[in-house]
This record gives C-alpha cells, sequence and structure tokens, in this order.
C-alpha cells in the first residue's frame, strides 16, 4: 500500500471512531510506528487530523481538549526549546521586571527554565506553573485566584479577570491550543478564552509561545488575533513560507 492510500485509511478509521492509535495503526497496516507517525503528520499539516499523544483525532472536533498530562508529553523537545528561547525575552534592568505567564504546558517549561536567582515580579494563574517557581528565593511571585479548571488546572472566571485588570506586566508570555492567520487565537474554552484576553490586555509586549503543531488549528473559543502578538516564538517546524506571512501580518517570528 502506497503511503497516500494508507493516510486516506487512516483518516477514515479517524473519522468513524473518533480517535486512532500509532500502534494499532501499525500493527494493522504492518508498518513500523516510525511510518505511522510520518503519516499523521502529513495529515495533520493537510489539517485533516490533529495529532494528540500516541495517536490523532478528527480536525472537525474543534470541542476536543487532552488533559494537563497527555498534553505535557505532546512536542516535549520543541517546548524546551521555545522554552530556551522565551528566556531571552525577560525583561531586565532596575527595578526589577514584571511578567505575566499565562497557564499551560509550554509556559510551565518557560518556568521549569527560569534560574532559582531570578529577580523578578511573576504573576500567573495556572498552577502548575506557581508549582515550579514556588522555591525561586529572587521572585516576587503573584498566584490569581478564581475557579480552577480540572482539565487545564487554571484560575479562570471573575476572580481572575479582575485580579488582571488591576496588572499591568512588562511582557506577558502567552499559551494557546491553536494560531492561525486567518482565525487568530483560539482555546476549547470559553472561560479561558476570557482569561487570555485579559492578560493581554494586562502587559506591554505579548509573546506567544506555540509549538508548530498548533498552526493551522481552530478551536471554539477565539480571544484574540495574531496582531496582538508581537512576537511568536515556536519550533523549525513551521516553514519559512508560513513564517514569512506571520512576519508580514506584522508579527515577529523565532524558530528555535
Amino acid at each position: 500500500m502506497y503511503a497516500p492510500e494508507r493516510q486516506q485509511e487512516i483518516l477514515r478509521l479517524a473519522r468513524e471512531s473518533g480517535r486512532v492509535d500509532v500502534l494499532s495503526l501499525a500493527e494493522e497496516f504492518q508498518v513500523t510506528a516510525e511510518t505511522v507517525r510520518r503519516d499523521l503528520k502529513a495529515l495533520d499539516r493537510a489539517g485533516l487530523v490533529r495529532r494528540v499523544h500516541g495517536g490523532a483525532i478528527p480536525a472537525g472536533r474543534l470541542d476536543f481538549e487532552p488533559d494537563l498530562a497527555e498534553r505535557d508529553t505532546v512536542a516535549d523537545d520543541e517546548k524546551r526549546r521555545i522554552a530556551r528561547a522565551a528566556l531571552g525575552e525577560l525583561p531586565t534592568g532596575s527595578p526589577s521586571g514584571s511578567v505575566i505567564l499565562d497557564a499551560g504546558t509550554t509556559t510551565a517549561r518557560l518556568a521549569a527554565e527560569l534560574p532559582v536567582e531570578s529577580d523578578l515580579t511573576v504573576v500567573t494563574h495556572g498552577l502548575p506553573v506557581a508549582a515550579r517557581l514556588a522555591d525561586h528565593p529572587g521572585l516576587t511571585l503573584h498566584l490569581v485566584g478564581g475557579r480552577i479548571r480540572h482539565r487545564t488546572r487554571a484560575a479562570v472566571d471573575d476572580w481572575a479577570l479582575r485580579a488582571y485588570r488591576e496588572i499591568h506586566a512588562d511582557v506577558l508570555f502567552l499559551g494557546t491550543n491553536g494560531f492561525s492567520l486567518h482565525s487568530g487565537l483560539t482555546t476549547p474554552d470559553l472561560a479561558e478564552a476570557a482569561v487570555k484576553r485579559a492578560v493581554i490586555a494586562a502587559a506591554r509586549r505579548v509573546v506567544l509561545l506555540a509549538d508548530s503543531s498548533k498552526f493551522g488549528q481552530e478551536h471554539f473559543a477565539r480571544f484574540g488575533d495574531l496582531s496582538d502578538v508581537d512576537l511568536l516564538i515556536t519550533d523549525t517546524g513551521l516553514s519559512p513560507q508560513d513564517a514569512l506571512a506571520i512576519e508580514n501580518a506584522g508579527t515577529e517570528v523565532v524558530r528555535a
């Protein structure tokens, strides 16, 4: 079976069952798991499926939201490179700068990369982000409260929105579930989208941390345009052509 035929069959199975996994597909088609991953990557790039940990789902399921543990294992190397590149965007000088770290797995990677001696004021509504920074003695850490969404461990609703209305930080490190030139910045949940709009308004500079698999993804709740973002830090999976299109629209791009 040629690759296009196999990919067409994979797409049919994904649409029928709602999800496919790498190992089962490898067994069914008598190919290696790496071959299946290449097939899924090709289908993902075409916008036909969305890759998730261990497999893929049909791209039309815009309400699908993997839990935090599942998302944390996706694009691990890419997220690490993105986080390290983001260190260069931290505010410097005296007095110490202020940053907002959005909830999300890539922003949590940035929190893990922050040197223990960092002299910063950090605000976050993400419990995993706060947990990674709680033992940094040089930081002034503010945890924004609200209703905690179990799936993302993020505070949402009015308490969080009110807190961010009182903040004006130097830099926001923003996460997203999807980004595109046409649909902008999207996420599956309306409450999380509201908080993301609030954190964008609460910062002088917005740095989006998003691996390339999220490019072209569209979800239910829209919270901004790419024009709201000063700098996108992604990985080399984003093609030079797509990076140029984003830059032509006004957002600087770094491919780490």
